[in-house]
Formats: structure tokens, C-alpha cells, sequence
């Protein structure tokens, strides 16, 4: 039985246990990620929060540092992150030009990656964090621009399933160096426990997708 209490959090390192953690580890890494409330930091800061700081690996545990633990009685984990397949750069050249050599205007790739996992009423919420960056090409790069994402959770299989996806989009302001980072925290990926060992072929997959910057077709009206 799953335990609604039962807070877990990871760094983006493909196979980590979560919910399966040691209760001393498991309080001191959402001791770490989760200590400031949401509404309360900027976004570089809860990104830094999900990392752990700025160092990418995770921070060591103190044992005997924790004075209760919840139950313990689920195998559950928090799902890789990983970089789909095709979407890891993002590349805008000049109107009707290819994006590439000198009529490459900039070019986004993701450099960074991380997710926490809550476990409250039957779903799991988690955070996920990107960090990339934008770099200018030949042609030149404006002076904003916006970065497309996607992010989705795909329970993998012979037929994998989708069971969120959602679009985002960050801005980013270039500067005549042409070389900028970019950070986005998603907040709002929310999703049913799986059944059974379901969760063990559970994926969070993000990348760019260009599709996010048109927008929506209009609904026509209902006779």
C-alpha cells in the first residue's frame, strides 16, 4: 500500500532508486530539494534546488541524521530522464534558408537535466528541470529568442503508451556575445500511480519541438 505521505526526489542519473531509497538518504535529498517553497524562488533557484547547488552529481547523505522515516513498502521510483531521440538541439537558419553553415542564425542544445518525484493521493507529481543553452551562428541571432520544449511520460513497451505530454516555451535574451543559457522548471507533470510493476517502463522523455511556437488551431463552433 502506498503511503500518501511519502515525499522523493532524484537527480537526472538514469536508473536511480527513489521511493525504494534508504530513509535516511530519501529525508536528506528532500531535505535538499524541497526545503524552499515553490512560490518562493526564482527559477534559477529551484533549479539549483533540484541539482543539488551547482554541483550535477548527487550531494552525499549523512547517516543517522533522520529522526522518522515513512514506510517503506513500495518499489516504486522516479522515472528516468532522458533526451528524446531527434529533439536534443534545436537549429533556426535564415527565412526559407536551411539552418546550417553560414545560414545558421542560432542553435539551442540541452545540457542539463534533473527531476523530483512527490507521491500524494493515488498520483505523482514531478518536477523537471532543463538547463541548456543558445548559441549564435554566422548569420546572426536576434535579439530574443524563444526556446521550444516538450516534455512527456511514456509508459515504454512494445506499443508505448503516452501519459502526459505538454508543450512549454522559455525566452531567451541575447546578448552581442552570442553565447546565453537557458533554464525552465516544470512544474505541472502530474500523472496516476501505474499498476503493478508498470512504473518500472515509465519514462520522462523531453526535447525541443518546434511545434510549440504556432499556435493552437482555432475551434471551429458547434452547429
Amino acid at each position: 500500500m502506498l503511503d500518501e505521505r511519502l515525499t522523493v526526489v532524484a537527480q537526472a542519473t538514469p536508473g536511480r532508486r527513489v521511493f525504494g531509497l534508504r530513509p535516511a538518504i530519501a529525508l536528506s535529498l528532500a531535505a535538499m530539494l524541497l526545503a524552499t517553497p515553490a512560490s518562493a524562488q526564482s527559477i534559477t533557484d529551484r533549479f539549483k534546488s533540484l541539482f543539488g547547488g551547482d554541483d550535477p552529481a548527487p550531494a552525499p547523505s549523512q547517516e543517522g541524521g533522520a529522526t522518522a522515516a515513512p514506510p517503506q513498502d513500495t518499489d516504486l521510483t522516479c522515472p528516468e530522464v532522458t533526451v528524446r531521440s531527434g529533439a536534443s538541439t534545436y537549429a533556426v537558419g535564415l527565412p526559407n534558408k536551411p539552418a546550417a553553415g553560414s545560414d545558421l542564425r542560432y542553435q539551442a542544445t540541452i545540457s542539463r537535466m534533473a527531476r523530483s518525484c512527490t507521491l500524494s493521493d493515488g498520483q505523482i507529481k514531478a518536477k523537471i528541470g532543463i538547463q541548456g543553452r543558445v548559441i549564435a551562428g554566422p548569420a546572426g541571432a536576434p535579439t530574443s529568442v524563444d526556446v521550444p520544449l516538450r516534455v512527456a511520460v511514456v509508459h515504454e513497451g512494445v506499443q508505448p503508451k503516452t501519459v502526459f505530454t505538454q508543450a512549454y516555451r522559455t525566452n531567451v535574451a541575447m546578448t552581442p556575445d552570442g553565447n546565453e543559457p537557458f533554464t525552465l522548471v516544470i512544474e505541472d507533470v502530474v500523472y496516476p500511480v501505474p499498476p503493478g510493476n508498470a512504473n518500472d517502463y515509465y519514462v520522462f522523455y523531453i526535447g525541443f519541438d518546434p511545434l510549440a511556437l504556432k499556435p493552437e488551431p482555432r475551434k471551429g463552433r458547434s452547429k
